[in-house]
């Protein structure tokens, strides 16, 4: 009985609780990881047989075994972030981005093809096209000349708003081919023969004589072949540009092309002894 009523009763021992501190751990940008681990976090490494450690490691407790936090920190990524311009002019730009993944330096390009507005030529106004080149042709050609015009002072036209000096620019072709010597039919020199770019001439609508005069608009480049014309023919017709995006089109797209590249860093092992 006394064996009994003992398993009827339970003892509890209560412990002292134990006190836990928070104490935050090194960022992994800060350098505390291993030398060979660091590497492997910011490198790419081209071996014999193939690019190794490409992946980035996103996760934030990749390196807790290590004592280290790889939580993503706004603060930290723009004190990391670093631009440094290696040329610019008026036709290209090449800069390096230091504290990026690959990913970002990617989204970066998308953005630079597909995201920032700028000036091209949407609808065109055929009056008279005599040339062999057909309107749906000329009009896509003509949509591809680059237009030197700052889309930040212009507005995009929303669904069937009228269009003013704010949304449009209007340039006017009018060019017709003749004969160099009209005097000797049998004569091959021509005038006109070749349609450039330098012969759309920029009609200002409402204040924008004004607004542009110190910078008039105009295609980036004069010498952009557009059509070949022959003795007689002509073309007559009008061009509306608009802002857009080069979502919603490539002759939007304010760049030419964008890429990206790895900073190479050439390290040459010395050879095992054998």
């Amino acid at each position: 009985d006394a064996d009994h009523s003992l398993r009827g009763h339970a003892s509890v021992w209560v412990l002292g609780a134990i006190p836990r501190f928070h104490m935050p751990l090194p960022h992994v940008s800060d350098g505390t990881l291993p030398a060979h681990v660091e590497e492997q976090r910011t490198r790419v490494s081209i071996h014999e047989d193939a690019p190794r450690m490409t992946a980035t490691v996103e996760a934030a407790g990749a390196y807790f075994a290590s004592g280290v936090d790889n939580s993503f920190s706004m603060e930290r990524f723009r004190r990391d972030l670093r631009i440094e311009v290696q040329q610019l002019d008026e036709e290209e730009i090449v800069f390096d981005v230091i504290g990026i993944d690959a990913a970002i330096a990617n989204a970066f390009r998308r953005i630079l093809l597909s995201e920032v507005p700028a000036m091209a030529i949407d609808k065109v106004f055929i009056l008279n096209n005599t040339s062999m080149t057909e309107d749906e042709v000329l009009a896509h050609r003509l949509g591809l000349i680059p237009i030197r015009a700052d889309p930040r002072l212009f507005r995009e036209r929303v669904g069937d708003e009228d269009p003013d000096e704010h949304h449009v620019i209007a340039f006017r072709l009018e060019i017709k081919c003749t004969r160099g010597n009209k005097d000797d039919p049998g004569s091959s020199e021509m005038v006109n023969s070749r349609v450039l770019s330098s012969h759309l001439q920029w009609i200002p609508q409402g204040d924008q004589e004004e607004r542009f005069r110190e910078r008039e608009i105009k295609p980036v480049h004069d010498d952009i072949l557009i059509a070949k014309l022959r003795p007689g023919q002509e073309i007559v017709l009008e061009a509306w540009c608009e802002k857009g995006i080069g979502k919603t089109h490539s002759k939007w797209s304010p760049v030419a092309t964008a890429s990206y590249r790895l900073l190479p860093e050439i390290r040459v092992k010395p050879a095992r002894a054998r």
